[in-house]
């Protein structure tokens, strides 16, 4: 019982998440500029991409989410390497925001930094609420 609130107060906050981290990477993509721009723009992304797996896999642990978004992004920026995002970006420009267009040896770096942020924020809030929770006299009500 307390696992299934744990994994539901998860997911939604992983979904509250979402339109901001989107928001603040579209405003570092179109009104900046420069390497901080580019760099926060791939911070924000893999950001997005742990995110979105928490809300996806709530029940799955830190370094799980952080593997297999760390991985994901480093394939879309490989995938770069070839004309493929290129091609699709021409048939549907908004395309370009999910798999960009050029690639860049930097944004691997800051895809580390963003899903490192993304983890420790995660496991600081778990940590919060496992602690909140064992803290609870009724605790023992909630899981039995």
């Amino acid at each position: 019982m307390v696992a299934n609130r744990l994994s539901t107060t998860r997911r939604l906050r992983a979904g509250l998440l979402v339109v901001p981290v989107i928001g603040l990477g579209l405003a570092a993509r179109f009104l900046g500029a420069g390497l901080v721009a580019d760099l926060s723009g791939g911070v924000l992304y893999a950001v997005l991409i742990y995110v979105l797996l928490v809300f996806v896999r709530p029940r799955a642990g830190y370094l799980s989410n952080a593997a297999i978004a760390l991985a994901f992004c480093i394939a879309v920026e490989l995938l770069q390497i070839t004309t493929i995002p290129a091609d699709l970006a021409a048939a549907f420009p908004p395309i370009r925001l999910v798999l960009g267009s050029t690639f860049a040896p930097l944004d691997l770096l800051a895809y580390v930094i963003g899903t490192a942020l993304a983890t420790g924020a995660d496991a600081l809030f778990g940590s919060i609420r496992s602690r909140r929770t064992s803290n609870d006299p009724n605790h023992e009500a909630h899981t039995g």
